[in-house]
């Protein structure tokens, strides 16, 4: 542990230090290191993007109840949906002719502004305490997720009610994204990036599994509780963040000697560091570094590929998102309907796929040192995977598991390979010569690109499916193979440079004097 020579720095340590951290601290009555601060950045941060997703998961759980119509042709369904219609089952406005368009609309609207607020978020993460920034995000999204159950017990019909607090609780989880993969990259290095990534990725699905069951589960007693509950829980969880996380590591005045694998930190990427980071020196440097414009970021070679590469890949991934529950229901497996609650349960599987499909794709670029090339073939594995979920998935139970476990793993691999290691890659680009200010903003351009497909996705999903699901797939299937060819032009580098290395490294042996012993 390095000390602190400068009291005035000593000072402002502790007024940013998080007050559960120094309640640990005081307890124990010694500092923590910086391996057990690192710990606490993964856990924390891990749970509250974990808690954003399960609240934005509950939607797509009670749009059956919402909305109990079949958009089925098998006429004993319809005959089913009319009747429940008739007595009155469902809720209005979401029950009527429109309904599935209306809900399809709550997406678009939840989805566009999270968006627009992602550009924003980005901008302001990178000049505030994200701590705070984070706190706030996840207290207004636990609050707004609410307001939209409590329209169950206040017997709202209102159509705009929902509309507009969908569209509030989206702005409040624009937060989340740049925030969390800013405070991560402030505490790693490169080196296995892509694998620390895809494990601790996998917070989104683990969040979209536990919103499932949760959701799934109070449906029960009443749509308003698969709301509620999830909101509450990302409330209790933002106050955990605002107690324990610690942004970076001059926050909490803890040394950046290294990450543990061999890696300076990524702040100081493609900077020469050559004494003590706690030093006055340092904390003059680092206070003169000037948050990255938001033109400045566009610039950055790599960013505008992959952020529209991440447009499609979100396009595929948010349709499973919002509405794989509804089309299980809505789709006889094996001659037989799932219940809501089973259908909602049973699309959990898609998302265990996807945390196989995001370690691995980080596992991989890791080791072959090449994102884009990993990222674009995953997208073009993930075509044949749609087609035979869409014609096979129905044939029995057991195939569907299957199926829907590798659409999940090659839909999600990229997707979350693109938000983690790439994001974080990109936003220490050696053309910012080793300044740190630039990760939130480039984190949200990517994601805030790749949002906006995910806003169209589920809104066209609304309108196309009532007249045809295999045309859903189709649009599906296409959106996996643009977002493969926007990663071209840096596939064809990738493999170009991989090609130059081994030509090179073949000559390196043929003239070393070793090969002549």
């Amino acid at each position: 542990m390095g000390s602190i020579s400068n009291p005035e720095n000593e000072q402002n340590i502790i007024k940013t230090k998080p007050q559960g951290i120094q309640f640990i601290e005081y307890t124990g009555n010694s500092t923590l290191s910086y391996k057990t601060h690192q710990s606490i950045v993964l856990v924390i941060t891990f749970l509250a993007y974990a808690s954003y997703h399960a609240a934005r998961k509950t939607t797509s759980i009670i749009k059956s109840s919402l909305d109990p119509q079949s958009q089925s042709s098998n006429d004993t369904l319809q005959s089913i949906s009319l009747l429940s219609w008739l007595l009155g089952s469902g809720w209005a406005p979401f029950n009527g002719a429109n309904g599935t368009g209306l809900l399809g609309d709550l997406d678009l609207a939840f989805l566009f502004v999270y968006a627009i607020g992602m550009f924003f978020s980005g901008h302001i993460g990178d000049r505030m305490n994200l701590r705070v920034f984070l706190t706030i995000g996840m207290v207004g999204t636990g609050l707004f997720t609410s307001l939209f159950g409590v329209g169950y017990w206040a017997n709202i019909h209102f159509f705009y009610y929902y509309l507009v607090v969908q569209m509030l609780a989206g702005l409040f989880q624009s937060t989340g994204w740049p925030s969390v993969v800013a405070v991560v990259g402030n505490w790693f290095g490169k080196s296995k990036r892509g694998l620390i990534m895809g494990i601790w990725n996998a917070h989104t699905s683990i969040g979209n599994i536990s919103g499932s069951l949760i959701a799934s589960y109070f449906l029960k007693y009443g749509w308003g509780w698969s709301m509620v509950v999830p909101g509450l829980m990302i409330t209790i969880v933002g106050l955990l963040v605002f107690l324990f996380l610690p942004v970076d590591p001059e926050s909490v005045g803890v040394d950046k000697d290294g990450d543990g694998d061999g890696d300076k930190p990524v702040e100081k990427i493609g900077a020469e560091v050559t004494k003590p980071l706690l030093s006055s020196k340092a904390n003059i440097q680092k206070e003169k570094e000037s948050p990255v414009g938001f033109i400045e970021a566009w610039k950055i070679p790599g960013v505008a590929p992959f952020a529209f590469c991440l447009f499609f890949a979100k396009l595929v991934a948010y349709t499973f998102l919002y509405w794989l529950p509804f089309y299980i229901s809505h789709t006889a497996i094996d001659g037989e309907y799932l219940s809501d609650v089973a259908a909602g349960n049973l699309s959990t599987l898609f998302d265990v796929g996807g945390v196989v499909g995001g370690i691995l794709a980080g596992h991989i670029s890791d080791r072959l040192n090449a994102r884009a090339i990993t990222a674009a073939s995953f997208m073009y594995c993930a075509i044949p995977a749609l087609y035979f979920y869409r014609n096979y998935g129905h044939v029995s139970m057991t195939i569907n598991i299957i199926l829907m476990l590798i659409t999940g793993m090659f839909v999600n691999g990229p997707y979350a390979l693109i938000t983690t290691a790439v994001s974080t890659d990109l936003g220490t680009h050696r053309s910012l010569r080793g300044n740190s200010r630039a990760l939130a903003t480039v984190t949200a351009i990517i994601d805030g690109t790749g949002s906006i497909g995910a806003a169209i996705g589920p809104l066209l999903t609304g309108y196309i499916s009532t007249r045809s699901w295999s045309a859903v797939f189709t649009m599906l299937m296409v959106a996996a193979f643009v977002a493969g060819l926007f990663l071209t032009r840096l596939v064809v580098a990738e493999i170009a440079s991989k090609w130059e290395d081994s030509r090179r490294g073949s000559i390196s042996i043929r003239r070393s004097p070793l090969v002549e012993v």
